[in-house]
């Protein structure tokens, strides 16, 4: 099975699902070197007139090093099945600095645009970064969340990335 394009304006899926319930694996990288993460805080919308993704990285994740480095992260979105979820808890939970958690998981690179997404996944979405900022405790409004969020004090970066391709697994 491979993968269709469609446009970021076709997506019918919630956003809210997509992302705060399924999950999803932010990544960056290239053939030869490559990273990702779970993460299940983001957004989708349009800034800039442009349909766009955001996400958060706090500074101590290893793609980090990767989404800073790159000018390309994808999300790549699965189905959340007991396999996929169980993937997904481990990249999550592992560093990539230690082991090679991708083979680990069981996951099979996708390249693409010179970036990276996964064959397991039923939708990559490929952004091109556009801006990213520190979220650092000074320009929090609600300090409460400082407290419940960073209490170690490993604050996110937010990237927003501008959304250059959809592709969806093929039936």
């Amino acid at each position: 099975m491979g993968f269709t394009e469609m446009k970021p304006e076709e997506l019918k899926d919630n956003p809210f699902d997509l992302i705060g319930k399924q999950w999803m694996l932010i990544s960056a990288g290239n053939e030869e070197k490559c990273n990702t993460m779970t993460a299940s805080w983001g957004g989708l919308g349009v800034i800039w007139g442009e349909p766009t993704a955001t996400v958060y990285i706090r500074q101590t994740r290893y793609t980090k090093e990767f989404v800073d480095n790159s000018d390309y992260f994808t999300l790549s979105i699965f189905d959340m099945n007991k396999e996929n979820r169980k993937a997904l808890t481990l990249c999550g939970k592992v560093s990539g600095r230690d082991t090679d958690k991708i083979k680990d998981a069981g996951l099979t690179p996708y390249y693409v645009d010179g970036t990276v997404g996964f064959e397991e996944a039923r939708m990559i979405i490929i952004c091109k970064k556009v801006y990213a900022q520190y979220m650092g405790p000074e320009n929090f409004v609600c300090k409460e969340n400082i407290e419940k969020w960073y209490g170690d004090n490993d604050f996110h970066t937010m990237y927003l990335g501008q959304i250059t391709k959809v592709l969806v697994k093929e039936d």
